[in-house]
């Protein structure tokens, strides 16, 4: 019904005649038909006005709120979007406050609000009965039958909507907590909350967790300042969320905005069903509740409707770093979040080591061993433990260049650590001796050095390689590391998921701060901590770091000494990777939905529609090849809501079969 899950959601509050249903039907129309979502959400008694008082008694206010409520149906019989509206209704001798389901020319439930506020300026009991067991299981509206109460939900494609009225929200079971239980995953509130200092942050904090307990969207319509002002003013706030995430909010009365005041106002947002149903999924314990739940009675929309068309323009951001904190008041706060998680756990295992055991790190000069090692100076620090326990020992080797080089011995210098440097290259040649291996197809002997082996390296074309050759540097700079005390590991979550790293090396350590960062997490906590805790020679250093290409430096460098090895080169943009690993691990998507998001995303460099098709099945195809790699890493921290521990959130059999991911 709605291709890749994806359903558009108008919440609006539309200018509001005070007693005159019949202009607020007319408004109500318009709004509808200048929108382009799929549903559209208006507020708690819109059809009148929340504030008409005693007015809500009279016959003549009831017939006019019935016979709009008729022009919006009939109206609807033109169009395909669902339209839920806000009424007061007679039902048997009572009056009461209901939400209306409107789609294809029929009114297709009613929905009374549950609880009643009758406290401090609201009198909602003076006017209207809240629903109870007596009520109706229909009602007769224009001559048809129309389903009556709080149990119904309504079906449409992959979407199961609930509705509730305002103070249903606020109380400490919500109706539509109940009703997500029986399966609805998006949930309507019509509203009418009036603005007092705070109120605002209050119901926004409401909305968003009502989503995140629920694993629903929620969408919230509330009362503009069309009302009655006789003694309170309300401000039109609308808001979207999905799943504890406030995807997108209106304007309102009060929010220091210019103009100062908007007399309707409105919120659309696309949601992900899909999302929604995948997180539900993993989450074993949210069906716990479901067993006393009462039944719902389920009614379909859009029986027999053709499926929606692609949206071209999506109204959601689709974050394309979407592990990188934004750019907002929460940064410093979110980066400090990760760095102390991953001390809190490096302190916690040097808490049960000798205190004057070596805390050995191999330092390339690239960026993750550069933040494992500004995690132990911090983990030092923190513990009052001596930073010269910490080993930072430079391994160069065949691949090795100067920039790198400098980088890593100034790191070692400003840092105040241990540093020592052990050149590889004598005991990578006798290993390929041992092994009879020909590095990069050049044929040794005895007679031949490191330097001559060297030499003849850097004059080969830039498209050789050799997995034997690389990997041998790797496995004895990890017997060199491994000889000499705790090793602190440094691969990232990234080269897990593509199993960028050599077994049994690179991808072993006695314990790993770095195991659940990404790479362009890395990159952003290097330069944020060059920004925001050194200065000087060591502040320039870090961005040094950041800004080095990519690379494991296990080939030789170019003829002029820079970085011939280019990881990115070679295996697509690590931009690219951690997109699609967080979108398949966190939300389960499909190859097609993936490609779909990264077709909406900002990235920092403009890629191709074959490029990113390319790079994704690059990663298909590693992350499948690489599970035995992940099956045994070492322990560390997980610090976002992805993470590829076998022990913890990611389990899958090394031998998996990947033809129906493609």
């Amino acid at each position: 019904m709605y291709p890749h899950g994806i359903l558009r959601i108008t919440a609006a509050a539309p200018h509001l005649a005070v007693a005159n249903p019949m202009v607020n039907a007319e408004r109500t129309i318009a709004a509808i038909e200048q929108s382009d979502s799929d549903l559209l959400l208006f507020p708690e008694l819109g059809l009148t006005g929340y504030t008409c008082g005693d007015l809500f008694a009279t016959d003549s206010l009831i017939d006019a709120a019935l016979a709009a409520l008729i022009q919006i149906k009939r109206h609807s019989e033109t169009h395909e979007k669902i339209v839920v509206v806000g009424l007061p209704c007679s039902v048997g001798g009572s009056m009461m406050n209901v939400a209306a389901v409107i789609c294809l020319g029929e009114i297709a439930g009613i929905v009374p609000k549950t609880f009643l506020p009758t406290y401090r300026e609201f009198y909602e009991g003076r006017y209207f009965r809240a629903a109870s067991e007596i009520d109706p299981e229909t009602l007769t509206i224009d001559g048809f039958e129309v389903p009556f109460g709080t149990d119904l939900l309504f079906n449409t494609g992959a979407a199961k909507i609930a509705v509730e009225i305002c103070e249903d929200l606020w109380t400490p079971i919500p109706p539509s907590s109940r009703a997500a239980l029986a399966g609805a995953n998006v949930l309507l509130n019509l509203s009418a909350s009036n603005e007092t200092i705070g109120k605002a942050s209050w119901r926004r904090d409401l909305v968003r967790s009502q989503s995140g307990r629920c694993i629903a969207a929620y969408a919230y319509s509330s009362a503009g300042p069309g009302e009655s002002t006789s003694d309170l003013v309300f401000g039109g706030h609308c808001l979207i969320a999905e799943n504890g995430n406030l995807l997108s909010e209106s304007r309102r009365v009060g929010d220091a905005l210019e103009p100062a005041y908007c007399a309707e106002t409105s919120v659309t947002c696309d949601i992900d069903l899909q999302r929604l149903m995948h997180d539900r999924r993993v989450v074993g314990s949210f069906d716990d509740g479901a067993m006393d739940i009462d039944e719902y009675r389920d009614i379909e929309l859009h029986a027999g409707s053709t499926p929606r068309p692609m949206k071209e323009k999506l109204f959601r951001r689709v974050d394309a770093h979407p592990f990188v904190p934004d750019e907002s008041d929460e940064l410093e706060h979110r980066c400090g979040e990760i760095l102390a998680i991953q001390t809190a756990g490096l302190i916690k295992r040097l808490s049960r080591l000798p205190a004057n055991l070596t805390l050995s790190i191999g330092i390339s000069g690239g960026l993750d061993s550069t933040l494992a090692l500004l995690i132990a100076l911090r983990a030092c620090d923190a513990t009052g433990r001596d930073r010269k326990t910490i080993c930072g020992i430079t391994m160069p080797g065949f691949g090795t260049t100067q920039h790198t080089r400098t980088s890593a011995d100034r790191l070692i210098e400003l840092t105040g650590i241990t540093g020592e440097c052990i050149d590889i290259r004598d005991l990578c040649l006798d290993s390929f001796r041992a092994l009879g291996h020909s590095p990069l197809g050049i044929a040794i002997d005895e007679s031949t050095t490191s330097q001559s082996l060297h030499e003849q390296l850097l004059a080969l074309p830039d498209d050789a390689s050799d997995l034997t050759f690389e990997n041998v540097q790797a496995r004895i700079r990890t017997m060199l590391l491994m000889s000499r005390g705790f090793v602190l590991g440094t691969g990232d979550m990234s080269e897990q998921a593509l199993g960028w790293c050599t077994y049994n090396a690179d991808h072993m350590s006695m314990y790993n701060v770095n195991t659940s960062i990404p790479k362009t997490l890395v990159r952003f906590l290097v330069r944020y901590s060059a920004d925001h805790h050194f200065d000087g020679d060591l502040r320039q250093v870090l961005h040094r770091v950041a800004d080095t290409p990519i690379s494991p430096e296990l080939l030789p460098p170019a003829a002029d000494g820079t970085i011939r090895q280019n990881t990115e080169s070679s295996i697509g943009a690590y931009e690219l990777h951690d997109f699609f690993l967080f979108h398949f691990i966190r939300n389960g998507f499909s190859r097609d939905k993936i490609l779909y998001l990264a077709s909406h995303a900002q990235f920092n460099k403009p890629f191709s529609a074959d490029e990113i098709a390319e790079t994704l099945d690059t990663f298909l195809k590693r992350f499948f090849a690489n599970q035995f790699k992940r099956n045994c890493v070492p322990d560390g921290p997980k610090v976002g809501s992805v993470s590829l521990s076998p022990r913890g959130d990611w389990r899958m059999p090394s031998d998996a079969d990947p033809d129906a991911f493609y």
